[in-house]
């Protein structure tokens, strides 16, 4: 016959709360509440834009007011370029993407109001940041930043946008310009709010 002896210690030690183990307890939480915002949103319906199939000239994209898309060469209320070549942008330019040469008006050639215009303005889109320093440091807001989203390329020699293709049709305040038409903006802002 066998004799039992009982102990007086227990048989597993006494669980307690150490700092370790509180620190997996919080991990696991932490885990818990991640996952469950994932499932929830999960079994919420999906919000789709209608981007390239939307209306207007924006294609259905919707833009914030501050948004800064590809830069417009602005013109002044008679039609003229607002830039007169003064290299302040290409100054500002961080990434030294802004290529301006300018050249004199004349009395049979008038270009800008002043006595100069840019006779070549290049923009580097390869190298633009889309910092905003060009457009903060002009003195007569010849450049701005328009609502253009769409420079995505296979050339990278196609980036670099020469004068033509900055400068805009008609002056912002006709309303005639695609990324200036404020009708639009309204009608966009409307529709989204």
């Amino acid at each position: 016959m066998k004799l039992l002896v009982f102990s007086s210690e227990p048989l597993f030690p006494p669980f307690r709360y150490t700092g370790r183990v509180m620190s997996v307890i919080k991990d696991i939480s932490e885990v818990a509440k991640g996952m469950g915002i994932t499932f929830k949103e999960m079994l919420s319906p999906t919000v789709v834009e209608n981007y390239p199939d939307g209306p207007g000239v924006f294609k259905g994209a919707k833009f914030q007011e501050r948004f800064r898309g590809m830069h417009v060469l602005q013109r002044d209320e008679n039609g003229l370029e607002k830039c007169v070549a003064c290299f302040l942008c290409a100054a500002a330019c961080p990434s030294n993407c802004i290529y301006i040469e300018a050249a004199e008006n004349t009395a049979e050639k008038r270009v800008s109001g002043a006595e100069r215009y840019a006779a070549v303005y290049n923009i580097d889109y390869n190298r633009c940041i889309f910092c905003g320093y060009c457009v903060e440091a002009c003195p007569t807001d010849a450049i701005t930043h328009g609502h253009g989203f769409e420079l995505a390329t296979f050339n990278a020699g196609s980036l670099v946008y020469r004068k033509e293709q900055l400068l805009a049709i008609k002056p912002a305040q006709l309303a005639e310009n695609a990324v200036f038409n404020k009708a639009e903006m309204e009608t966009q802002r409307v529709t989204s709010g």
